[in-house]
C-alpha cells in the first residue's frame, strides 16, 4: 500500500473510532507510520482528510452495491440486494465504516462540515435506491409508491439499523435481517 493509501486507511480507522473532534493529524500520522508533514502534504488539513475518508468509503460501498445489484431480475430484487449489500458492507468494514456514519448529513458529529458537499455524496446512495424502485414500479415487481419519499424511508431504515448496531449498547439479534424484511414487505403490492 502506498503512503497516501496508508494515511487514508489510518484516518478512516481513527475517525471511525474517535470521531472528527477526537482525531488529530498527529494520531493519523502515527497510525500510518509516516511523518506528520506527509499527511498535510497529501490531504492539506483534517477537514479535507475527513471528507476524503468518507467519500472513499462511499465510493467503495457504491462499487460493492452496484456489483451485487447488477444481475437482479427485477427492481424488487435489486432493492433487496441493495439493502443486503449495504448492511453486509458495514460489517465487512467494521473498523472503518463508522467514518461514514460520522460524516453523514444525518449526523451531528461535526456540524461545522459543509453539509451540501456531504449531502451530494449521500445523494448518490439515495439515487441508487430510486433507480431500483423506479425499475420495480415499471416492471410490476413493486407497488406504485412515491419514489423519492420511499427511497428516503428505505435509507432511513438502513441507517437506523446501522446506527443501532454501531453506536448503541443494544444487541438486537437479527436486526439487519429484520430491517431487510421490513423494507421488502413495504414494497409489496396489496
Amino acid at each position: 500500500m502506498t503512503k497516501k493509501g496508508s494515511i487514508l486507511v489510518a484516518a478512516q480507522e481513527l475517525f471511525a473510532r474517535y470521531g472528527y473532534a477526537g482525531t488529530t493529524m498527529k494520531m493519523i500520522s502515527e497510525r500510518a507510520g509516516v511523518a506528520s508533514g506527509l499527511v498535510s502534504h497529501y490531504y492539506v488539513n483534517k477537514e479535507n482528510l475527513f471528507m476524503v475518508a468518507g467519500q472513499e468509503m462511499i465510493d467503495s460501498m457504491l462499487r460493492a452495491l452496484r456489483t451485487r445489484t447488477v444481475a437482479a431480475r427485477d427492481g424488487r430484487e435489486a432493492v433487496g440486494l441493495f439493502v443486503k449489500a449495504y448492511l453486509d458492507f458495514t460489517l465487512e468494514n467494521r473498523d472503518t465504516f463508522p467514518t461514514v456514519i460520522r460524516c453523514s448529513p444525518f449526523s451531528d458529529d461535526n456540524p461545522e462540515l459543509d453539509r451540501e458537499k456531504i449531502g451530494e455524496t449521500f445523494r448518490l446512495l439515495l439515487r441508487e435506491i430510486e433507480l431500483h424502485l423506479q425499475r420495480g414500479i415499471e416492471d410490476g415487481s413493486i407497488a406504485e409508491l412515491p419514489v423519492e419519499e420511499t427511497a428516503f424511508m428505505i435509507y432511513g431504515c438502513i441507517i437506523g439499523a446501522v446506527r443501532t448496531v454501531f453506536l448503541t449498547p443494544y444487541d438486537v439479534p437479527g436486526l439487519y435481517d429484520q430491517a431487510g424484511e421490513f423494507v421488502m414487505r413495504s414494497l409489496e403490492k396489496h
